[in-house]
């Protein structure tokens, strides 16, 4: 469909997506939109930075209006949940604008921020409440909020909850919401256990599907330096940083640890940097954002709690300095690049015992990537296990704190509301008392910042793309790489941990 009209949405929303430079639906606009429209169940498949926030937001909330009710105190009346702070902050300020010249109120839970200034918000009752898994269940447990009102059920980026640990708490939150809902479920990847989780949950839904999992976006140009250690890994990292000077530069390290530790070695030495990872406050990681997406700031260090829905249209190169462990999290990740139409350019580094990790992400994606500098190594094993903190920023196995901010042990709460007749107290009881997991990270050892001689690194030309390297074999098509090691996804939502 060329426009939003022939979507069937009102006036009143046309004229508001009219005034904000919306124009023309993308394709999981123009699937979705007519089928939550019509009260079907939904499962969307497609990338971040597809408009799926419209997808779901616009006709949601255009059946809440015409519906004319009010939540009551302590209730909502739509449910919106995803993995991330970052996420939940930026699905709520599209809902706000959506949301403009209509009562309706948009509401944000997520940790690391005043619970109690939280709880005053849901104290007057809100429309549609935008959360995350953890921080929803500690209000819920303090009967702060209850969802017995909820009509719409929205899963976010599903799958980042899965690989989150959020399994458990899915289950939960979907049996406080009433069964005669509508629940979207919105996801990158289709793994085994969303498949599960939409069967269970979803109610003959249709599914729709675009952008082909794995697939990155067209105007990313992508390129991989083989490197000995992670001393080159930053040799090469800052002189690139240096021929770029007025780039948005995207970096993401595997682990906190590491992207704390290269922050500060950037910052100095003469960058402009700042970090956002899972031991940062909310409060830290909201004004590290937005300093990079003013400019005041050049270079952003982070760990995959920045892969997906975080929408700076102005950053130009993504360097992944480690590799990610799950291929798909390569995607997301060079994702935060050329987007709306810009070229961007996506920078890796493959030490030997990333080579295996490489050979997935190519795998996945079907391509062979560019060799900028550096001889391939031949296929080791994957990084050992360290005890550093995890790269997607969870909160693991580091003295009981959570990622939301709260602290294992504090529970009182939760332990007291089963005794009470607030709507969903049986729910709350820890069901899995005997599970403690092995906390220990996926990351490796961390550079030490010292410059080493560039062995390998070859000119570059200018804009930051990394010289031809003349006569390489994977500069053109090849066999696809080595086996995709599967299951990663699986094991990890099977840890307890909560992110948020």
């Amino acid at each position: 469909m060329s426009n939003f009209k022939a979507l069937g949405l009102s006036e009143q929303i046309l004229a508001t997506l009219s005034v904000n430079g919306f124009e023309k639906p993308t394709p999981i606009q123009a699937q979705a939109i007519p089928l939550v429209l019509k009260g079907h169940d939904l499962i969307g498949l497609a990338q971040t930075g597809t408009g799926k926030t419209a997808a779901f937001g616009l006709p949601m909330i255009e059946k809440l209006v015409a519906d004319g009710k009010r939540p009551d105190p302590r209730n909502i009346r739509a449910l919106v949940l995803a993995p991330t702070r970052e996420l939940v902050n930026q699905i709520a300020a599209n809902l706000r604008l959506f949301v403009h010249k209509t009562p309706l109120k948009v509401g944000i839970v997520v940790g690391g921020v005043s619970i109690n200034k939280q709880t005053e918000q849901l104290a007057r009752g809100v429309d549609i409440l935008v959360a995350t898994p953890g921080r929803l269940l500690d209000l819920v447990a303090r009967k702060a909020v209850t969802l017995t009102q909820g009509r719409y059920l929205v899963l976010d980026e599903a799958d980042q909850m899965l690989d989150l640990g959020f399994i458990h708490d899915l289950r939960k939150i979907s049996k406080l919401v009433p069964k005669n809902r509508q629940t979207l479920l919105f996801s990158a990847t289709m793994p085994k256990l969303i498949a599960e989780l939409a069967g269970e949950y979803l109610t003959d839904p249709v599914k729709v599907e675009v952008t082909p999992p794995g697939k990155a976006a067209d105007k990313v140009e992508q390129y991989i330096h083989f490197v000995p250690g992670k001393d080159l890994k930053t040799t090469i990292l800052k002189q690139s940083l240096t021929a770029n000077p007025d780039g948005l530069s995207l970096v993401f390290s595997r682990t906190k640890h590491g992207a704390e530790k290269l922050m500060k070695h950037l910052d100095q030495v003469g960058f402009k940097a700042a970090s956002i990872h899972g031991n940062k406050s909310q409060g830290q990681r909201e004004r590290a954002l937005k300093a990079f997406r003013d400019g005041d700031i050049r270079v952003l260090v982070a760990t995959d709690v920045a892969a997906r829905g975080i929408d700076i249209p102005g950053v130009t190169h993504v360097y992944n300095y480690d590799l990610p462990e799950v291929p798909d999290a390569y995607v997301h990740r060079i994702g935060r690049t050329a987007r709306n139409g810009r070229d961007g350019i996506a920078i890796a580094f493959c030490s030997p015992d990333e080579i295996r990790l490489l050979r997935d992400i190519e795998k996945l994606m079907g391509i062979k990537i560019a060799v900028a500098s550096g001889e391939a190594p031949a296929d080791q094993a994957r990084p050992s296990k360290g005890r550093g903190g995890r790269g997607n920023g969870q909160h693991r196995g580091n003295g009981g704190q959570r990622q939301d901010g709260g602290q294992r042990g504090k529970r009182p709460a939760r332990e007291s509301a089963v005794t009470g007749g607030f709507a969903g107290d049986e729910l709350l009881r820890d069901d899995r008392p005997h599970e403690r997991r092995d906390h220990r990270s996926t990351g490796h050892g961390h550079h030490d910042g010292r410059a080493e001689g560039n062995r390998n690194h070859e000119n570059r030309t200018h804009h930051g793309r990394p010289g031809a390297k003349h006569g390489d074999p994977r500069r053109s098509a090849g066999e696809p790489g080595n086996r995709r090691e599967g299951g990663q996804g699986t094991r990890r939502t099977e840890k307890r941990g909560r992110q948020g």
